[in-house]
């Protein structure tokens, strides 16, 4: 969470203008260039108090650079030419793509969101101030959709799925009293019923009189919460208005194609050889628990039975909190609080990573939700997906590097994008990146958490593209997909929906699209069905 006084950026001057019009947050011809290429490019925007102005397009076409020129952050040795205009009295909230990146590891959500309210609270007599910060701490949970009161605030951020994680950091700008927010993909993670919630808060927010600067692929949300939309491709804006006009009556050739949508999935999965015989990879009785503050633990998961088949893709649904990334975790051993058993071919998998061989660490590989957080931005994408093939194979370094240059370019990344740093690729071609490490193991099974959230639809097809080639390449590959979207669901063989830590359903993707039983089933379809329901500024 990151949060600033008012102050100017670039050659502007304060804002605190003569001009009572004046918004609290404004754009004037910006441009910045990194490594000679423009990557914002002449950008003008206003931002309205009491107005949500969205920003939409493709996977690095600037939307995210933008946004955060309103806190005066750039990337490293960007060059940076003018105005960014911001109001004098009052901070600016900033809710990032990947929470977990700006939330700290070490730190109960309790002392997170309280350092914020004692801020807030320091006019009142002192005996007053524990109690009144309190309030405003559960109060601004309750506000953003986080359940669990007094038992949610003694988890670390670790412990939540990244759905929550978002949530914390928007009740932490609640918290700020910010004049302007800033929130960047705010939806991505997020299941339908939580997207339509989080729509409710930040109309919420913006009829409180608040600034919101939306960035968003998400264009259901985006039609029903903005008053403005910019089209932006390649650093520029190629088209503005009002958020009807623009869906009535596109100018751009660029915004009809980004607003005719994604089109339908059309691939198809090779069958899977065998539905009976051995497990590539089975769940018994798996009972999860995360640490509450030293009063005990907490279950995440209940008694799960999961059994996925060789060359199968099972996809994991549920609501944010439901236990999909907890079980995510554990199968790739990175959460050891756990009764049950994991068997990988009918071996039984330690819990922990340090426990397991080389073998059974290459046999099963997490691709991560948060794909930035999961690269080293000091080193080159080539030489860190080679490295997976060194570590977990004993590959020579060089034919190492050849094979991951044949993967990245068999993904869709070219060698030019290769020999970049990881800050210097869009979020979809860093996530085919993240795809070809895991593939240098040569995994039987490949977890993927979330990869298609905050991707726009061009991106987001692609990677779908990339997992179903997967599957017909490689017959002895299975694959877990963990996701919040039904649509991304379709992909899969099979459907197994979670809910509370409980799976309640499961079976064929056909049957759970066209006749789910369950209620969570049922009630996640039809959010689905009816994108951005109830919102509205």
């Amino acid at each position: 969470m990151n949060h600033k006084t008012g102050t100017t950026h670039g050659t502007g001057t304060p804002a605190g203008s003569p001009h009572p019009a004046a918004p609290p947050a404004e754009l004037r011809d910006l441009r910045v260039v990194v490594g000679g290429r423009p990557i914002v490019d002449g950008v003008r925007l206003r931002a309205p108090a009491g107005q949500v102005t969205a920003l939409v397009g493709a996977s690095g076409s600037g939307k995210t650079t933008t946004g955060l020129a309103l806190l005066g952050e750039y990337p490293p040795g960007a060059q940076v030419t003018g105005d960014v205009r911001l109001a004098a009295d009052g901070p600016i909230g900033y809710i990032p793509q990947h929470p977990a990146a700006v939330l700290n590891p070490a730190r109960r959500l309790a002392a997170l969101l309280t350092d914020i309210a004692r801020t807030q609270v320091r006019h009142l007599p002192r005996g007053e101030r524990r109690a009144a910060a309190r309030e405003r701490v559960l109060r601004a949970l309750a506000d953003a959709q986080l359940p669990g009161g007094e038992s949610m605030l003694r988890r670390h951020p670790h412990q939540l799925s990244g759905g929550q994680q978002q949530r914390v950091v928007l009740a932490q700008a609640l918290l700020l009293g910010a004049r302007v927010i800033v929130a960047d993909e705010p939806t991505t993670g997020q299941d339908a019923l939580t997207k339509s919630r989080v729509a409710d808060q930040l109309a919420a927010v913006a009829a409180r009189g608040i600034a919101v600067v939306l960035l968003s692929h998400d264009l259901d949300i985006v039609r029903a919460l903005a008053d403005e939309v910019l089209v932006m491709r390649a650093g520029r804006v190629v088209e503005s208005g009002p958020a009807e006009r623009l869906w009535r009556a596109p100018r751009h050739e660029w915004t009809r194609q980004l607003l005719a949508g994604e089109p339908p999935f059309t691939g198809s999965l090779p069958a899977v050889k065998s539905a009976t015989g051995e497990a590539a990879l089975r769940v018994s009785g798996l009972t999860a628990r995360h640490r509450d503050g030293g009063r005990g633990a907490a279950a995440a998961l209940r008694a799960l039975e999961l059994d996925l088949r060789p060359g199968e893709c099972l996809a994991v649904v549920g609501r944010s909190g439901s236990g999909k990334t907890t079980l995510a975790r554990c199968l790739a051993g990175l959460h050891r609080e756990y009764d049950g058993r994991i068997l990988l071919d009918g071996s039984p998998l330690p819990r922990s990573l340090r426990h397991r061989s080389r073998a059974q660490l290459a046999a099963v590989q997490y691709v991560f939700q948060d794909v930035r957080a999961a690269f080293d931005a000091r080193h080159r994408v080539l030489d860190q997906v080679a490295r997976t093939a060194v570590r977990l194979r004993a590959t020579d370094p060089r034919a190492a590097e050849a094979e991951a240059l044949t993967t990245l370019t068999a993904l869709g990344l070219p060698e030019q994008l290769a020999r970049r740093r990881p800050d210097q690729l869009s979020g979809g071609e860093l996530q085919r990146a993240a795809l070809a490490r895991a593939l240098l193991a040569r995994p039987r099974v490949l977890i993927c958490d979330e990869i298609t959230s905050g991707l726009d639809a061009v991106a987001r097809r692609g990677i779908l593209d990339v997992l179903t080639t997967l599957l017909h390449d490689r017959e002895d590959l299975s694959l877990i997909l963990i996701t919040h979207d039904l649509d991304t669901a379709a992909l899969a063989h099979r459907i197994a929906v979670l809910d509370a830590g409980e799976v309640v359903e499961q079976g064929p993707a056909r049957q759970i699209h066209t006749d789910p039983r369950h209620p969570s089933t049922v009630a996640l379809m039809a959010a689905t069905a009816r994108p951005g329901a109830g919102t509205g500024s």
